[in-house]
């Protein structure tokens, strides 16, 4: 089952991405399988935030938590490379059409598993954010480190095996299956020997230093390239269509591009 699932959502993105209308490439997604019950899940509330959601808050039963992280590919990153505080308008409309692709890729997978008797939901809180704390009360990064995916740098993004460039999303369902377990190898190059750091050069605000990340300066950037990039719309917005925290494409993403964990090869 958990191979069935894995080459859905890959068959999926690679079909979405073929369509005329569908300007972003995207790699093949890595699919991992988190245990709803697992420890470091059901520490997210004092890891992450405190009202965050836990996977029972989704469906009662819930066993599992489905998460998948789909690559950018380095021509796009290559877009993004640029010095100052703007993204490149090819990384804001790449933000905008993934997301999208989430919200009909998630609504696939519901019904194909409910088609063979398992029950499936994704939580709201993944489609906003506390605009006072600035955080998730749904954190699809923590979900991918819970389902084996990868490891956090100090650039605050979960690095794969196949880099940190890219998106993740979740479906939370009560399949039976084997969870995977969260790695325990660190894959950023600074807590394995204390190299490296670029990430750290890259960003625009200097939110980021080893010791913390501030999200406050963060956000400052991600707002000046929302004012900039609103033809594309936003993805902070309810399966309704109604506007919740934004009037553009809140993205950055210069401490994912160019480094040398942005595209690993470890598999």
């Amino acid at each position: 089952m958990k191979e069935k699932i894995t080459h859905m959502i890959q068959d999926f993105v690679q079909s979405h991405g073929e369509r005329d209308e569908i300007r972003t490439k995207w790699g093949e997604p890595l699919v991992g399988f988190a245990a709803a019950d697992h420890a470091y899940v059901l520490r997210l509330k004092e890891v992450v935030a405190e009202h965050h959601r836990m996977p029972k808050d989704v469906l009662p039963d819930a066993s599992i938590v489905v998460s998948y992280f789909v690559p950018f590919t380095r021509e796009l990153a290559k877009t993004n490379q640029t010095l100052g505080a703007l993204a490149s308008q090819e990384w804001a409309l790449a933000y905008e059409e993934t997301n999208a692709m989430f919200i009909q890729l998630n609504r696939y997978l519901i019904e194909e598993m409910e088609k063979i008797g398992y029950k499936a939901g994704t939580s709201p809180e993944a489609l906003t954010f506390d605009q006072e704390q600035l955080k998730s009360n749904w954190s699809q990064r923590h979900f991918a480190r819970a389902a084996g995916l990868g490891t956090f740098g100090i650039n605050n993004m979960l690095i794969t095996k196949k880099g940190c460039c890219g998106r993740y999303n979740s479906v939370v369902t009560n399949l039976d299956v084997a969870p995977d377990q969260p790695l325990e190898e660190d894959y950023c190059l600074y807590k394995k020997n204390g190299g490296c750091k670029v990430c750290l050069t890259h960003c625009p605000t200097q939110a980021l230093t080893v010791e913390s990340f501030n999200r406050y300066k963060c956000h400052e950037v991600l707002k000046e390239n929302a004012r900039k990039y609103n033809q594309f719309g936003s993805s902070y917005t309810d399966e309704t269509g109604t506007l919740s925290n934004s009037l553009g494409s809140e993205v950055c993403g210069k401490c994912v591009v160019g480094l040398p964990c942005s595209f690993f090869k470890l598999i």
